[in-house]
């Protein structure tokens, strides 16, 4: 088994208190389907090549800038060492500045998790700080810089050990008006309510990730097989939404379909029930014959 590498290493400080730690990436796309670009007519893969939009000639890497525009076609140019100078200096330390309940801070600022666990000689420390969160119910709020910039990080007991989540800047949140401020003033009640209410019920279960498959990634590796096979793939058609007129109907033949599929146990027993008394009543006439 190939031992995970760490993308960042360094340590948690609370109080008086420093563990030495290590960062991993939770999520990773590399077994994702990865796609070239080629030329339609040769078959090779093509490389891109920065051109000057007035001249359209290429552009060597050395000869490239980092530009901020200021206004319509104006730019700052920025030097490699100006953008460096910018960049805070880091002494790889997660400082606490919080311990706050974990369900305070909303989903929405939340960035990227990563796992956290401890390095060499900071497994006591790691296990005192992870049993005390877990303990108290709470989640530590620290600030670090990491991958060139000054995060905060959001880091909970899980499992055996930590997760750090990189929390969104509040400007980069935009409001939630702003996507719902369209949404009409109807107000749900009645039969509809009731039938949503059924079908809700009805559906009700627990979150089981392995029952969640990429549908794309399986799509596009039965595409490519299809392709080398020399076949072609039916295409589906995309369901079409629900109209206000017919919302009332659509919920009454689907709370319909969910009760179909719900065994009969009660008539079962019934059935049962029936058969027996029929063969009581056989035997007794039996046994009087």
């Amino acid at each position: 088994m190939v031992v995970a590498r760490a993308n960042w290493k360094g340590f948690i400080k609370f109080g008086g208190v420093a563990v030495a730690v290590k960062l991993y990436t939770v999520a990773s796309s590399s077994e994702r389907i990865a796609f070239h670009t080629l030329n339609r007519v040769t078959g090779n893969r093509v490389r891109r090549v920065f051109v000057d939009s007035e001249t359209g000639d290429p552009v060597e890497p050395e000869e490239q800038v980092k530009g901020y525009e200021v206004e319509n076609g104006d730019f700052v140019v920025l030097e490699p060492e100006d953008v460096a100078s910018a960049i805070p200096e880091s002494d790889k330390t997660l400082k606490v500045e919080a311990f706050v309940p974990c369900n305070e801070i909303d989903d929405v600022y939340f960035d990227k998790p990563y796992y956290l666990a401890p390095d060499k000689m900071g497994a006591d420390g790691f296990k005192l700080l992870r049993d005390g969160m877990r303990k108290g119910r709470v989640a530590a709020l620290a600030r670090t810089v990491l991958f060139r910039r000054l995060r905060t990080v959001l880091i909970r007991p899980h499992n055996n050990g930590l997760i750090g989540t990189t929390l969104n800047f509040d400007y980069e949140i935009r409001s939630s008006e702003e996507a719902f401020d369209q949404l009409p003033d109807l107000k749900i009640e009645g039969e509809m309510l009731e039938l949503a209410k059924h079908i809700i019920n009805t559906k009700k279960g627990s979150f089981d990730p392995k029952a969640f498959d990429d549908r794309y990634e399986s799509a596009v590796a039965e595409l490519v097989k299809a392709k080398i096979e020399g076949r072609a793939l039916p295409k589906e058609r995309a369901p079409s939404p629900s109209k206000p007129g017919d919302l009332l109907q659509a919920l009454r033949e689907s709370a319909a379909l969910v009760s179909a599929r719900k065994p009969k146990r009660s008539s079962q027993k019934t059935d049962d029930g029936a058969s027996s008394r029929k063969a009581q009543r056989s035997s007794r006439s039996k046994r009087t014959a």
